[in-house]
């Protein structure tokens, strides 16, 4: 017996029971997935509850079931809020941990980028730094957070882009994108344009180093206060 038998027959199906076509994503009605299942409709409706927070499946009236991508990032952002509820300081600690998923990936990534990322990744900085030079001056917290998860977009690794993308949730969860230092925000966009300019030129060795001098800014960044939940 399987180890999702003993824990939930739903998740067992979902692992089960793929089509072959990636558009075929719906799945049988309620009354029909218990019968099929063998348990009682309260049961698989507790079991659908849990695959909704883990991003596993999508519930909606008239739609019905429909079973979705897999995702990393609910399951990890689940915890990872309630982690950060309980002790603020557990944002750092994850912060730590992002910063060396970034680091040990970076030439993996970086390498694998195309030519139309090179300019998605020049836009942004673009937009950034009109927003900075603008009146008024606007935080570029999208383009920030837009273009750290394109760096590591071409990597076919959900548990990487499940950590990164759940940083960022917390990111601005705990209000680190409300307020920053005019002279801390030019440093780092700074940093940013360093490591497009280095990913473009095909110089990644570069590019790390400018991305592990980036990172390391967050720990000295002007102190806003405590952020409200």
């Amino acid at each position: 017996m399987s180890y999702w038998r003993t824990q939930s027959e739903f998740f067992q199906y979902l692992a089960s029971n793929l089509s072959a076509k990636p558009d075929d994503d719906q799945l049988p009605a309620m009354n029909a997935l218990s019968a099929e299942l063998d348990i009682s409709v309260a049961r698989l409706r507790e079991q659908l509850e849990v695959a909704k927070a883990l991003g596993f499946v999508d519930v909606r009236p008239r739609t019905g079931i429909r079973r979705l991508p897999y995702s990393f990032l609910p399951a990890v952002w689940q915890s990872l809020k309630y982690a950060i509820e309980v002790d603020r300081a557990n944002f750092d600690a994850f912060s730590s941990l992002r910063k060396h998923v970034e680091m040990i990936f970076w030439h993996q990534a970086a390498g694998a980028l195309t030519p139309e990322d090179h300019a998605h990744l020049r836009n942004l900085v673009a937009e950034a730094w009109s927003k900075l030079r603008g009146t008024p001056i606007r935080i570029p917290q999208e383009e920030h957070r837009e273009f750290h998860l394109l760096i590591f977009r071409r990597l076919d690794n959900p548990f990487v882009l499940g950590i990164l993308e759940a940083y960022w949730e917390a990111y601005e969860a705990v209000g680190l994108n409300v307020y920053a230092d005019y002279d801390y925000l030019k440093e780092v966009w700074n940093y940013h344009q360093q490591m497009v300019d280095a990913i473009c030129e095909g110089d990644l060795e570069a590019g790390y180093q400018a991305l592990v001098e980036h990172t390391d800014l967050l720990y000295h960044r002007p102190n806003a206060g405590s952020p409200e939940w």
